[in-house]
């Protein structure tokens, strides 16, 4: 667990006990109590253990057939408002922005809210306190009007999420002595969305390219994206950055290179006889680039202004450094988690986006964590055996086979079939013609069947076992399908055995609020 859990548990005082008990015998099972009843008493009992006071919250049951998983603690200290879990987690907002650059325009826009000699002051106030151009200049105008006036929904969503990553970004950006002004950069490269992927594979919040991060110590395998991770992905973009301005020694270059690679920045700055300055260069770069710098300029200034513009963005109810990791024991998925620990699917995926199947793998000496908001901690850690009992025993149970795990490999040999040709073979990985001609030693285009390419493409390629006795699940194959619950089904195993079927659908089909299901039960397995 990392450091912030300190500051939690100076004032936790709270001791999980859990106790389930069967209406058929007095004996308690070794697992998370199920609930069989549809009342639940609870007794809170003070126990004094040398200085320290905890309470034990008891939860007993008493009616058949329902099962329910219970895990009781103290009560939450602050409930996620729902509006702000909305945003938090359904954020459209990637492609908006993505769009935005890439279409940027630099005509005169009209916004009498903020005349010209006002906006230049505060540039000149926003410039002697930053490493970054942000002199006034027409066309960084035009790009700030045209955000205040058409995308004004957008930016306070945005800086609704801010509040939740900027802390961890600065600490690292701090730690790396990076202007803690990059943190702008998030919002320009993915709008604050961990798993936002680009049309070219870039991913996560700051968009790495696989072997970007690759080189950065970010790993790709069948299970996890480590560039969707927030953590990891933070400091890997502080250590490139850093790098980045090594080269150029400016941070308005560095940031061109980061979005486009330090060969076109270069190569623009020798098309524009050696200038360096980036607003000299810009009509050099790639399209996107030449609206990266000011997009990223007219962010900084808008989130610095945001009270005078009178933006009020609706704060959030807990922030990144009130979660703590907990070290996987055995292979788990996020729904096992929601179902045992009563937090809801999208929280879960939100605070651990790098888990690409939902599911956190166990591998020996890897260090996959679980990622909780803190009041969780407690009750997770005082029943992991339990839990991980449960987890094990769905697991074994479920019809669809897990995937092996396997390490993406940023080189993958493809075998020439009938009708390939070098134009198709580099569409299908994305790469160019003249690529896998360098690659290969080609001097021509000709191919022949069942000649082996090596190509290194730009969506990673997880390799698969050659053999694997495949287990067929049950396909929904019609929108009146129903499932018939048994005895010792829970949401999340039903789910299992039907390919596109998750828990939460179940839930919403079938107006499920908790995880309570009873035999005999009648499940829709479609929307209709």
């Amino acid at each position: 667990m990392n450091n912030y859990c300190t500051l939690f548990f100076t004032f936790l005082l709270v001791s999980v006990s859990l106790i389930g008990q069967e209406t058929s015998s007095q004996n308690t099972d070794k697992g998370l109590p199920k609930d069989n009843s549809d009342v639940e008493k609870e007794s809170v009992e003070a126990v004094k253990d040398g200085a320290e006071i905890k309470t034990i919250t008891v939860a007993s049951t008493s009616t058949k057939d329902s099962v329910r998983y219970v895990a009781t603690d103290h009560h939450k200290m602050s409930e996620l408002d729902s509006l702000w879990k909305q945003e938090l987690y359904n954020s459209s907002l990637f492609d908006t922005i993505y769009k935005s650059v890439r279409e940027l325009e630099y005509e005169p826009v009209v916004y009498k809210e903020l005349p010209t000699d006002t906006l230049k002051a505060r540039l000149a106030r926003l410039n002697a306190r930053t490493p970054f151009n942000v002199e006034y200049n027409p066309s960084l105008e035009s790009v700030i009007k045209r955000y205040l006036k058409n995308r004004r929904k957008h930016l306070q969503r945005l800086m609704a999420l801010s509040e939740f990553y900027f802390p961890l970004f600065e600490q690292e950006l701090d730690k790396q002595n990076i202007p803690l002004e990059i943190k702008y950069l998030a919002i320009v490269e993915s709008a604050l969305k961990p798993r936002a992927k680009s049309r070219v594979g870039a991913t996560g919040l700051w968009q790495f390219m696989f072997g970007t991060g690759k080189m950065f110590g970010l790993e790709v395998s069948s299970y996890v994206d480590e560039r969707m991770d927030p953590i990891m992905a933070t400091k890997a973009a502080c250590k490139y950055l850093a790098n980045l301005y090594k080269v150029f020694g400016d941070w308005d270059l560095a940031l061109a290179s980061y979005n486009s690679g330090p060969g076109n920045v270069t190569k623009a700055i020798r098309r524009s006889g050696g200038r360096t300055n980036y607003w000299n260069i810009r009509h050099n770069l790639p399209r996107e680039t030449a609206g990266y710098l000011p997009a990223f300029l007219a962010t900084m200034y808008i989130f610095e202004y945001a009270e005078e513009h009178g933006f009020k963005p609706k704060r959030p109810e807990f922030a990144y450094f009130e979660t703590d990791t907990i070290r996987v024991k055995q292979m788990i998925s996020l729904d096992q988690v929601s179902e045992y620990m009563n937090i809801d699917i999208e929280e879960l995926q939100f605070l651990n986006p790098s888990y690409k199947l939902d599911i956190i793998p166990y591998i020996k000496d890897e260090d996959y964590v679980l990622r909780l908001p803190l009041d969780k901690i407690g009750p997770f850690v005082a029943n992991e055996n339990q839990i991980y009992t449960l987890a094990k025993t769905e697991l074994n149970k479920r019809e669809k086979p897990l995937p092996k795990f396997f390490e993406a490999n940023d080189r993958t040999r493809y075998r020439v079939r009938s009708g390939d040709y070098l134009g198709k073979i580099a569409r299908k990985y994305g790469v160019r013609v003249s690529q896998i001609k360098r690659w290969n030693g080609l001097r021509s285009n000709n191919l022949r069947i069942g000649q082996r390419l090596t190509i290194y493409p730009r969506k990673p390629v997880v390799d698969k076992p050659r053999k694997s006795n495949k287990v067929i699940s049950r396909v929904v194959s019609n929108s009146s399908a129903m499932y018939t619950v048994k005895s010792g089904d829970t949401l999340w195993s039903i789910s299992q055995k039907f390919n596109g079927v998750s828990v939460e659908n179940l839930k919403n089909w079938n107006d499920i609020s908790g995880s309570g299901i009873k035999p005999g039960m009648r499940l829709r397995l479609s929307k209709s």
